[in-house]
């Protein structure tokens, strides 16, 4: 027996004489390099790319890593004024185009309930998200909406119009500035 590296080869290794010649060398010219071209670099790379054999998996076990939380009730006052804040943004939009225009964005925070049928969330918590958009319209009558550049908001799904933080407004979330003057 002898010895190659640390692995032991016995003697009668059926292709022992073709293991010592090591590996095969071609020349350019070569009939076999002629039928077996070298892979370009830029191929040979793809070889070693990673696999993602569970297609969207690390996405669906991100997706459940996100926080949602309780709807939270507003308080009668805090009711009433962003009832007040509703109709002042529905008579400023009511005139159509040109009122929209002079319009500044309004900035609302608004509830969205969670849409992942697997999580435990689904049907009893969301999320609150804050947008701030051009007023495109509001419908307290029919469908109670709220449309704003980008999205449709249920009425009953806002929380407060005005600063994300509470503390930059007082003690409702809503300031006196959310709903300037049209000039």
């Amino acid at each position: 027996m002898s010895d190659l590296g640390t692995i032991p080869m016995p003697r009668d290794f059926k292709y022992r004489d073709i293991f010592l010649q090591g590996r095969p060398q071609h020349q350019k010219t070569d009939s076999f390099r002629s039928r077996h071209p070298a892979m370009p670099v830029g191929k040979r790379a793809k070889i070693f790319a990673p696999y993602d054999a569970l297609k969207g998996f690390s996405d669906a076990v991100a997706a459940k890593n996100v926080a949602y939380e309780s709807r939270r009730e507003l308080s009668e006052e805090d009711r009433r004024r962003l009832d007040g804040q509703l109709a002042e943004l529905r008579r400023r939009t009511a005139g159509g185009r040109r009122s929209r225009a002079d319009l500044p964005p309004v900035t609302v925070t608004y509830f969205v309930p969670c849409a992942d049928v697997f999580h435990e969330a689904y049907g009893s918590r969301g999320q609150y998200r804050t947008l701030t958009a051009p007023c495109l319209g509001l419908d307290t009558e029919v469908s109670r909406t709220l449309r704003l550049e980008g999205a449709v908001i249920r009425l009953a799904d806002i929380l407060r119009i005005g600063p994300e933080d509470p503390r930059e407004s007082g003690p409702s979330g809503v300031s006196g500035q959310d709903l300037p003057d049209r000039p």
